[in-house]
């Protein structure tokens, strides 16, 4: 007789975020997961497909709380300098706290790709908060666009600043 195993698909995530948390995603596996959340590993692959999908399930996860909490400070910040800020700082903590994944060839091949396909999505997601400041909605999300390549530069918090004034300075 088959047990029912309420939210399945949120464990088998929970459990999929731990252990890339603890051991990385190249140490954790199908097997790894389903003997932890005591099911057959064909269970997992009825949820996710491969662990690349679990990988990027990972990431929206794991961006929803950094986006989360963009939208949060920006809600009730006054000054465009204050969201930017925000934006970067929020930014800058997820990309250290993913510093693990971007070492492992595996995870940065696989993250690559899912960022590739969701920038769209990401780009907007980060002009949002930027639309009551900017002069228009292409605007935010050339400035939104701007910060995410400079952040993954490098570039500091001063630099990016100066030339998003800039940018909107030029219109």
């Amino acid at each position: 007789m088959s047990r029912i195993i309420e939210n399945l698909k949120d464990k088998l995530l929970d459990e999929a975020c731990k252990q890339i948390d603890t051991i990385g995603y190249s140490a954790m596996t199908m097997q790894s997961i389903s003997k932890a959340c005591g099911v057959a590993v064909g269970t997992v692959y009825n949820y996710y497909s491969s662990k690349d999908e679990i990988l990027a399930a990972y990431l929206a996860k794991k961006w929803n709380k950094c986006i989360d909490a963009i939208y949060i400070v920006s809600r009730y910040s006054q000054t465009y300098d204050a969201v930017i800020r925000c934006i970067y700082d929020q930014l800058k903590i997820f990309e250290a706290d993913h510093q693990f994944l971007f070492a492992d060839d595996d995870a940065r091949n696989v993250m690559d790709a899912v960022l590739y396909r969701f920038q769209g999505l990401i780009c907007r997601q980060l002009a949002q908060p930027l639309r009551k400041f900017s002069g228009s909605e292409i605007e935010a999300e050339i400035i939104a666009e701007a910060l995410l390549i400079w952040i993954r530069t490098g570039k500091s918090f001063d630099d990016i600043y100066n030339n998003i004034v800039k940018l909107i300075e030029f219109k």
